[in-house]
């Protein structure tokens, strides 16, 4: 697969928009977009959202310093990219809304496998526990943004990909 310079700069403005989404929204506790725009990126992008995930991951950790949780980023939107590119038949926002909930859901307890290394298993253990309730505000986040926004989202999308 050949990289145009029109992939390059596509690459670029998809991860300035999952930054200042992410940004912007960084106010709201575990509220966020960048879950429905990976999942929609991985829709239309198909293999260059990994190149748009790291972009935006690297970003982050340029702005915020490079600690653990950068390194729990690089796999953990990986992980969705992956969860999407096996369902990329699925097109239905309800879908797309409980995927992304489990995602939110999963995510403290996928990003406690660091600390499960690094602090053992109970450090482990009560690195997730304690983040259970902002598991549960970024799981009922992700599926109210997805089942309203995916559809008008993805339609946009396409518009835009296809001038």
């Amino acid at each position: 697969m050949k990289t145009t310079v029109k992939d390059i700069a596509a690459i670029g403005v998809a991860a300035a928009i999952l930054l200042v989404c992410q940004v912007a929204m960084n106010f709201l506790p575990n509220i966020e977009v960048v879950s429905l725009f990976v999942v929609l990126f991985t829709q239309h992008f198909e293999r260059k959202t990994l190149w748009i995930i790291y972009v935006f991951v690297l970003i982050e950790g340029l702005i915020y310093g490079f600690a653990m949780w950068w390194f729990v980023y690089l796999y953990i939107w990986t992980i969705l990219y992956f969860v999407t590119r096996f369902l990329r038949d699925m097109h239905e926002p309800l879908g797309w809304a409980i995927v992304t909930g489990l995602f939110g859901l999963l995510f403290g307890a996928l990003s406690s496998i660091p600390t499960l290394f690094t602090m053992g298993f109970y450090g482990g253990i009560a690195y997730f526990v304690q983040g259970i309730i902002f598991d549960l505000v970024h799981c009922a986040g992700n599926f109210v943004i997805a089942l309203v926004l995916y559809r008008p989202m993805d339609r946009i999308l396409g518009r835009i990909l296809q001038a």
